[in-house]
């Protein structure tokens, strides 16, 4: 019944005449992305040419006038599509060996110094696609603001999230190791006297959301410049060509030269993204290069997708043993890690002190070695108090299940240690909202699981795409109860794709009832405590940030007059 294959409608999304409004709106805000004049065109540099076999490419249909080809080149190394020996060496490093189809077809152009629009899957290498020509660059004519990537904030409203942000950061990092590249990274959520401090430094290349590098110019004029810049990126671009960052991006664009390259990755091919590809170029300006990966909006091919039609009232208890088995439901490799499950829970609600049932776990070398063994795997849920409670109920059980928790009642700093502690295994289970179902670059996750089914097919294409990325195996599984059949058959159509059903033993699951209803409420209890106050303390915060900006201002160098902020009445991220 849940798994019933529906007939598949298109896979373009609808848009209402408003919509479409709004999008062209925030699009010609930024008209100017690509609307350098003639004179300063940036000039063209030989393309790289490889002799290898060829095949067809899925390129979009005629009306959106992308830059076509019939075919392409196969390249089974770095060094065939033109990048130079330091880089591949770099790359090796992080066992990225081959090319994926997005940066075999647009690291060519971007070298040549084309614009580029390149739209490709979740986890498909986009960030190693705009990296790698912009280092091979910058070792050339190394300066400071060489290169600015924009990444959108992360949810709404008003969560602080700079994940992505830092990714970017860390992936330039390892690449740029060997021409001592320094990067900074601007994002709301941080200390804005320290960010102006690092701009000073004049770092080579500049990862920012737009909402705080548009407060810090302002705040700080004369003191820095973009103009030198000579990469543009825009990173999840359909998430900022939209009304919301509209005039940020409109600002920013004027603080940067008309010679530069401006480059465009998205994994969802919006409407705005389009209409920037479409506008005619101007005389002696060629049109961006535009790559469209026929999976751009698919789920990945190796995913094996399943769900669990559970009842609603013991969904906890069937969550418990799901993960208890998942190596053996999923024949997934389980974490060789050997953590310390109570301190790793403890850790990311916030350093709040273990139970004396902890500690008793804690004390017991032979209860240590009973640790769950899991693979690497994602639960997402929807609410931040739903990832707090599970990070308290799972290290309450009489075997604590190691997890880190990531969502937006957590500070930037713990935020990051949960990501930092997931990548490098100390713990198998992430425990995040959809603060995380974006941008994440963690190859080894082997398992997504979805606690609802989302309301957005989309987001549930986001969520998956976790797993089997760049060719590997991945699966995922989504809790289904008795009030999701439509939503789950909606899903079924939006991808294309049945889900199989997975079955587990009813009698062995309310084995773990009892266990599970105590770790519950003693979660809830630790919740009632500290989440709550947590919680009314961000509120408070987010009050006194909006009725006066002018503190923060005043932190970066700003001026207040009258008790007034000097620039604006919003807070930006």
């Amino acid at each position: 019944m849940v798994g019933r294959r529906v007939t598949h409608r298109s896979s373009e999304p609808h848009t209402s005449s408003k919509d479409k409004d709004m999008s062209n709106d925030a699009s010609s805000d930024v008209e100017s992305l690509y609307m350098s004049d003639s004179t300063t065109q940036v000039p063209s540099r030989s393309m790289p040419v490889a002799t290898t076999s060829r095949v067809t490419l899925e390129y979009p249909p005629d009306d959106i006038g992308a830059t076509k080809a019939t075919t392409t080149k196969i390249h089974t190394s770095f060094a065939q599509l033109g990048v130079e020996r330091f880089l591949c060496n770099a790359l090796q490093a992080m066992s990225i060996r081959q090319p994926t189809e997005v940066q075999a077809a647009c690291i060519p152009p971007i070298l040549a110094g084309s614009d580029c629009i390149g739209s490709a899957q979740t986890g498909s290498g986009k960030t190693i696609a705009f990296a790698l020509p912009i280092m091979q660059d910058l070792a050339k004519d190394p300066h400071g603001f060489f290169a600015l990537i924009l990444t959108p904030t992360r949810s709404v409203p008003k969560s602080i999230v700079a994940e992505l942000a830092f990714q970017i950061s860390e992936q330039f990092r390892v690449v740029g190791a060997a021409v001592n590249l320094h990067s900074a990274v601007i994002v709301g959520g941080m200390d804005m006297m320290a960010q102006a401090i690092e701009l000073r430094k004049r770092p080579h290349v500049l990862i920012a959301t737009p909402g705080r590098l548009v407060d810090l110019i302002r705040s700080n004029k004369d003191e820095w410049s973009l103009g030198k810049i000579k990469y543009l990126v825009l990173d999840e671009a359909d998430r900022l060509l939209t009304p919301t960052f509209a005039p940020e991006l409109a600002f920013l664009v004027d603080q940067l030269p008309s010679q530069r390259q401006t480059l465009l990755f998205t994994a969802t091919l919006t409407e705005p993204v389009i209409a920037l590809q479409k506008r005619q170029a101007i005389p002696g300006k060629a049109p961006p290069f535009m790559h469209v990966s026929q999976n751009a909006i698919t789920t990945p091919a190796g995913l094996v997708q399943r769900y669990l039609f559970i009842p609603s009232q013991v969904r906890e208890v069937y969550l418990v043993y799901l993960l208890l088995n998942l190596c053996d439901l999923t024949d997934a490799q389980p974490v060789q890690a050997n953590v310390d499950s109570s301190a790793s829970n403890s850790q990311v609600r916030g350093g709040d002190r273990p139970s004396k049932r902890t500690k008793r776990t804690n004390s017991s070398s032979a209860e240590k070695a009973l640790t769950p063994r899991l693979p690497q795997t994602i639960l997402f849920v929807p609410h931040c108090r739903t990832a707090a409670l599970f990070t308290s109920l799972l290290g309450h059980l009489p075997n604590p299940i190691p997890c880190a928790a990531l969502h937006s009642h957590l500070s930037q700093q713990q935020r990051l240690q949960s990501l930092s502690s997931f990548r490098r295994q100390q713990v198998p289970l992430l425990i995040a909202t959809d603060v995380g179902s974006r941008g994440l670059d963690i190859p080894e996750v082997e398992v997504v699981l979805n606690w609802e089914v989302p309301r957005v097919p989309d987001d549930y294409v986001h969520r998956v795409g976790r797993t089997a990325r760049a060719g590997r195996k991945g699966t995922s599984i989504t809790v289904v109860t008795e009030g999701d059949v439509e939503l789950i058959q909606a899903l079924e159509e939006r991808i294309n794709t049945k889900l199989e059903e997975l079955e587990v033993p009813e009698d062995a699951v309310l084995e773990l009832l009892s266990a599970v209803s105590m770790a519950k409420r003693m979660g809830n209890m630790e919740l009632a405590d500290g989440f709550g106050k947590r919680q009314e303390t961000n509120r408070k915060k987010n009050a006194m940030l909006h009725s006066n900006r002018g503190g923060a201002k005043a932190k970066a160098g700003g001026k207040l007059k009258d008790g007034k902020p000097k620039h604006g009445n919003k807070v930006r991220s």
